[in-house]
């Protein structure tokens, strides 16, 4: 029997499947072999700052670094005395090399309306809105707030802010005024970028309206300039507002990149706590530059040739990291989608692939438990043969939705990166490097080179393999997040106060006996029966597994007798709720990983409640298993009907 007081975590799933990379795929690699990935690693292990600092060498430097960590815990300063510019190493650094007419951006709206832009057009773009950035009195340090839909303009206002070392702070094109508000508030932004209105599943979300109220509660925006996307009357007014293309039309192409320290504050990125206001992650200059780069050429094996895809919408982190700044960085061409994977059907994200012929396709398990769904029809009509590469973000892939993945939309013959990271940590930081790592269904496998990991118990012990325990991160890596914006204080609380000397990741993890990770979710996320501490994660995987489960979150509730009994909200396909079906369900947990993990109750419902980036709400959920009517902050929750049913239907 587990000690509860230990901090280790039962482990009740075993997957022994391994998947190696095929010959052809392994043939055209840089990083070939798992001797090649284990030398990357130990050098980067053996001598960190040797190692990061000769990659440095491919960003482009105004002037040279002293310095390559100066690190004061918990504050680190990467490449110190440097200069640099990341739009100048997004697009500058591609100007006059045969890169420079390549297409750096593909670009579909959801009406299915296209643009595109090679490297130069895209610097032309950037450079004259940096201009229009320095005409409404925007400079170093201020910070620009960017509420828009997942067009180019987005990308460009993100790079335009880079080149002159303004700030930016996106917010996911979804959030209520006062979210909005409660983001320009604490991050005293200074000027709104917005649009008219956005495509969403055939309709126009209402931008602009939405930051009129924001405005009227954000004191520091002085002036809002509003894309015109679908040509909505819109109320402007006088003297704030201006409109994108009539400032853009009288601005200059010719914007040189400013020198900037290589600490200089990039981006903030807020995120939701489970509860308490948003907190926004600072991330800097070069190291997260760095970071984002080499992983995007280390686990996206990118080649010039490739046509990369990453579903994630630019509010997020992944949109920052893998849509604008690695993929620029290296040169990639990347495409970019506007609307919703089921509009106007749901095959609409096969389509894009077939028709821009994507070579890298990156999304979330989320997604592809919708995929399964949905049905194999959607797929199968299209052409998904140019697909060489398929990888998952934002949170674990249970096993059954990982061959799947592989099987249908792989063809079995695409290896899987299952990237595992976080806003904080800039980057990926667990992945397989697909022609070098054996892949394992629902394991991230192996750590970057250059990130240690560290599994521990509640005491800070090391646990043994095979054991659950909280994740951290022993070593500072350049892509760490510098600080939470105007809040030292929680940042050292939150994240370095737990565990000495390491970054509390908030994640649980084990490592198995071949030194693969797998991440067992959220620490909040185990459930504790009977003195054994269950990851929420395997129960709701062996569930996933059933042919008529299309997707389940497991929670725990207060239980006299075990401490906690496991409660499962369950979304079928195929068939209708029944109790019958409930029964199999248990039964089924029961075959796959004992009667240990064997829920106590088992909830059929339509919808799980999901923030807007996808992810389960569990902590709602487990409110509602415990029958509180007090359910916290709501602020990110898609869809308050579903919330509005769980609570008010047991079935």
């Amino acid at each position: 029997m587990a000690d509860k007081s230990s901090g280790q975590i039962d482990t009740v799933m075993r997957e022994e499947r391994l998947f190696p990379p095929s010959a052809e795929f392994v043939a055209k690699a840089d990083i070939d072999s798992m001797a090649a990935y284990e030398t990357l690693w130990n050098e980067a292990e053996a001598d960190p700052e040797a190692f990061w600092g000769k990659l440095a060498a491919e960003l482009h430097w105004f002037k040279p670094f002293e310095t390559v960590l100066e690190w004061d815990e918990p504050f680190a300063k990467w490449f110190v005395g440097g200069q640099t510019n990341v739009s100048y190493n997004c697009l500058d650094a591609h100007l006059g090399t045969e890169r420079e007419n390549k297409t750096a951006i593909l670009w579909e709206g959801e009406p299915g309306d296209e643009r595109s832009f090679t490297y130069k057009e895209l610097h032309a773009e950037v450079c004259k809105f940096a201009n229009v950035l320095k005409t409404l009195g925007i400079g170093r340090g201020d910070v620009v707030s960017i509420y828009m839909p997942m067009v180019p303009e987005l990308a460009i206002a993100m790079l335009a802010c880079t080149r002159i070392g303004a700030v930016h702070s996106v917010i996911f094109a979804g959030f209520s005024a006062a979210a909005i508000a409660d983001r320009n508030g604490d991050a005293s932004a200074k000027l709104q970028l917005t649009s008219d209105a956005a495509w969403r599943r055939g309709k126009q979300l209402p931008l602009k309206a939405t930051i009129d109220e924001a405005l009227a509660k954000s004191p520091s925006v002085e002036k809002c300039v509003v894309l015109r996307r679908v040509g909505n009357d819109v109320t402007m007014q006088e003297g704030r507002d201006f409109w994108w293309h009539e400032l853009m039309a009288e601005a200059s192409a010719d914007c040189p990149a400013e020198p900037l320290d290589s600490e200089t504050p990039l981006f903030i990125l807020y995120t939701s706590g489970s509860t308490g206001k948003p907190k926004g992650i600072m991330h800097t200059t070069a190291g997260y530059n760095l970071f984002a780069k080499k992983t995007f050429e280390w686990v996206f094996d990118h080649r010039d040739s490739d046509i990369f895809w990453c579903t994630a919408d630019c509010g997020w982190i992944t949109g920052h990291s893998y849509i604008v700044y690695g993929p620029l960085s290296a040169g990639a061409t990347v495409v970019m989608y506007e609307g919703a994977p089921n509009h106007p059907d749901e095959g609409r994200f096969w389509q894009i692939v077939e028709k821009y012929k994507v070579t890298i396709f990156y999304t979330a398990p989320t997604a592809i438990r919708a995929f399964i769904k949905w049905g194999d029809q959607f797929p199968e009509r299209s052409d998904l043969s140019s697909l060489r590469l398929l990888g998952t973000v934002g949170e674990g892939i249970n096993p059954a939705a990982w061959m799947w993945y592989h099987r249908t939309i792989g063809g079995e013959r695409c290896p899987i990166v299952d990237t595992w990271w976080q806003t904080e940590t800039g980057g990926i930081m667990m992945s397989p490097l697909p022609a070098a790592v054996p892949t394992k269904p629902g394991s991230c496998t192996k750590p970057i080179p250059g990130v240690v990991p560290a599994i521990v118990d509640d005491d800070g012990n090391p646990v043994a393999a095979n054991r659950g325990g909280m994740l951290c991160i022993a070593k500072p890596w350049p892509g760490m997040l510098r600080g939470i914006w105007g809040d030292e204080e929680r940042y050292r609380e939150q994240y370095w106060s737990t565990v000495p000397g390491m970054f509390l990741t908030g994640d649980n993890a084990r490592c198995d006996d071949d030194s693969y990770y797998w991440i067992m979710g959220r620490i909040d996320d185990v459930i504790n029966v009977s003195g054994h501490r269950l990851s929420t994660i395997e129960v709701e995987s062996a569930l996933v597994s059933h042919p008529h489960v299309a997707e389940c979150a497991a929670v725990g509730r207060p239980h006299e007798l075990k401490g906690e009994a496991i409660s499962v909200f369950v979304t079928v396909k195929d068939v209708e709720p029944s109790d019958e079906l409930r029964d199999e369900l248990k039964a089924h947990v029961r075959k796959e990983i004992g009667a240990l993990a064997v829920p106590d109750d088992i909830r059929f419902t339509a919808a799980l409640p999901k923030t807007r980036s996808g992810k389960i709400m569990r902590r709602l959920l487990r409110d509602i298993a415990s029958g509180n009517t007090e359910v916290g902050d709501t602020s990110t929750l898609e869809d308050y009907s579903v919330l509005a049913k769980l609570r008010g239907e047991e079935e």
